[in-house]
C-alpha cells in the first residue's frame, strides 16, 4: 500500500513560499507603494503576541505592513516584526503555517490559505472517514486580472 501525494499541501507550501519571498523583499528594502495585509490564526502553536492581543483576537488577527513597522526578520518557518498598537510598540512572531490570508493591494495580489492545523481542525480530521473527491484547481485563480 503506497502513500498518497497530497497536492493541496504541496500547493499551499509553494504559495506560502511566495509570502515568504515577498516578506524577504520587504525585509531588505523599503516598500515603495506595496503594503501587505496578513491574516493569521492567533491560536496556532508558535504564534507569539502579548496576552492583551491574544484576548482581543482569540482566533485570528490581521496586521498591515506598510510604513510603520520595524525589525522585520524572515526565517524559514516564521517571521517576526515590531508594530505599534495604540502607540505601544509590540513584537509579534508568526509562523508561516498560521497565515490564512496574504494580500498586496498595490499589486492587486492576494492568497488565501485554508489548511491550518488548529486543535479543533485536528479533531475534525480524526473524525473523517471517507476521503474527499479530487479537486481540480485552475491556475487562472492565482493570476492577476
Amino acid at each position: 500500500m503506497g502513500t498518497e501525494i497530497n497536492y493541496d499541501k504541496l500547493i499551499e507550501k509553494s504559495l506560502k513560499n511566495v509570502v515568504k519571498e515577498a516578506l524577504r523583499f520587504a525585509q531588505n528594502q523599503f516598500l515603495d507603494g506595496n503594503h501587505f495585509y496578513i491574516t493569521f490564526k492567533t491560536n496556532v502553536s508558535g504564534v507569539v503576541l502579548p496576552d492583551n492581543l491574544k484576548e482581543q483576537y482569540p482566533d485570528a488577527m490581521t496586521i498591515v505592513l506598510q510604513h510603520q513597522f520595524s525589525n522585520l526578520c524572515v526565517g524559514d518557518n516564521v517571521f517576526s516584526v515590531d508594530l505599534s498598537f495604540g502607540g505601544i510598540p509590540v513584537s509579534l512572531c508568526i509562523p508561516f503555517d498560521a497565515i490564512t490570508y496574504f494580500a498586496d493591494p498595490y499589486a492587486k495580489f492576494g492568497l488565501s490559505f485554508s489548511d491550518i492545523e488548529t486543535p479543533s481542525k485536528k479533531a475534525e480530521k480524526a473524525e473523517e472517514k471517507e476521503p474527499e473527491m479530487a479537486q481540480v484547481i485552475s491556475i487562472d485563480r492565482f493570476r492577476k486580472k
